[in-house]
């Protein structure tokens, strides 16, 4: 073989290593960026934990950034051999604590619970530990749920119901974009309104329409929006 073909095709094979690695690195299609409401998560029957640096603030907290593929799939645990390195991220701790809490029980400092975010969906993102909690960290700031449902009139009470609708149309007038609004039951069998679900185009630059919505437990037409502030329904552990 001649060395200009020789050259030729060890091109070629470069170009499909890179392109396999390139689809390996980022298989998915949109990432569904999800945020949880404490109060709904902590009124139900199992109950909650709060953080061992204390209750949160009455505020929606980031649940996951998790890639999704168009088909209602996911990929998941993308790197086996990867594990959650604290240094990488010591700048976000702080900010992490305060919008990223876990409120599982038993009362942790977070480590575990981002530990998990990251091996299960973090690794398939194609961004780095640094930038996979600092984009979901900004994407909380631009959603601004919470505001965005009280320039609406919508405010955590107790007793008040408010339409599936009504929320949805307040965070698209201040996001953009229609949600996905996922409900539980509390320990009265109420349903309330418990995540939020925006879609982020794969690169993790902008919001996005939604292209597939996903199964999470629907809705009543009036839902509950518990407050946090007066919330005790948690275990001391």
């Amino acid at each position: 073989m001649m060395k200009s073909q020789k050259s030729f095709l060890i091109k070629i094979i470069v170009v499909q290593c890179l392109l396999v690695l390139c689809v390996a690195a980022q298989d998915f299609d949109f990432f569904y960026f999800v945020q949880q409401w404490p109060a709904s998560y902590c009124d139900t029957r199992r109950s909650c934990c709060y953080p061992t640096t204390g209750k949160p603030d009455e505020d929606f907290s980031i649940h996951g950034l998790w890639p999704n593929y168009k088909n209602g799939k996911w990929p998941q645990n993308c790197d086996k051999e990867s594990s959650l390195d604290e240094s990488e991220f010591s700048d976000l701790i702080s900010t992490m604590e305060k919008n990223w809490p876990s409120l599982a029980c038993p009362s942790s400092d977070g480590l575990r619970f981002w530990s998990h975010e990251w091996l299960k969906h973090g690794t398939c993102s194609a961004l780095n530990q640094h930038a996979y909690f600092q984009t979901a960290l900004d994407f909380k700031t631009k959603s601004n749920l919470l505001q965005n449902l009280k320039n609406a009139g919508i405010k955590p009470r107790n007793g008040e119901h408010y339409s599936v609708e009504s929320i949805k149309k307040a965070i698209e007038e201040g996001v953009g974009h229609t949600p996905f609004i996922e409900c539980n039951v509390d320990s009265q069998g109420n349903h309330q309104l418990y995540q939020v679900y925006l879609c982020v185009d794969s690169s993790a630059s902008k919001f996005i329409d939604c292209p597939i919505f996903p199964h999470g437990r629907k809705c009543g037409s009036k839902i509950e929006f518990p407050p946090f502030s007066s919330n005790d329904n948690h275990a001391e552990f």
